[in-house]
């Protein structure tokens, strides 16, 4: 690793340290020419799946526009912050672990469909209210309906 201070290319790890969470390593440092010290982090690379949108579009998995409709759906709901983070962490593992390059936009709906429908029914109801985009009383009734039971 190259050192910050003077561009020295030979540095020597003093100190290794695992993160409280373990997400990530914290490394100290040592430049071999001007002997001053300076921290790095590793954590792992992680490539996410496209998401392939109904026309076709593929943009890039985005967390916070996962976090947003979540927190959309949930609003004014008695969830807490860390069970939204919990549902996301779930949704991610099973995107990564579908191994596939690129996600329909459905699945990753029904992904947090799923989530949703552990963590508030009402909130499971909003969210699929607006993405199976009902076009009459009766779905919505019948999708009120599958959750009483």
């Amino acid at each position: 690793m190259k050192c910050p201070f003077c561009g020295h290319l030979e540095t020597q790890v003093v100190e290794t340290r695992l993160a409280e969470d373990g997400d990530f390593i914290r490394r100290r440092r040592q430049c071999g020419a001007c002997e001053k010290r300076f921290t790095t982090y590793e954590k792992p690379e992680v490539n996410f799946p496209a998401i392939v949108k109904k026309d076709g579009r593929r943009i890039d998995y985005q967390r916070d526009k996962l976090r947003a409709s979540l927190n959309l759906a949930l609003r004014k709901r008695p969830v807490s912050t860390e069970q939204v983070d919990s549902a996301i962490e779930r949704i991610e593992e099973k995107l990564l672990n579908l191994g596939d390059r690129e996600v329909a936009s459905h699945r990753l709906g029904e992904l947090v469909m799923r989530e949703l429908k552990k963590l508030d029914k009402v909130a499971y109801v909003r969210f699929a209210s607006v993405y199976r985009n009902f076009e009459d009383i009766d779905a919505f009734k019948t999708l009120v309906d599958e959750v009483q039971s």
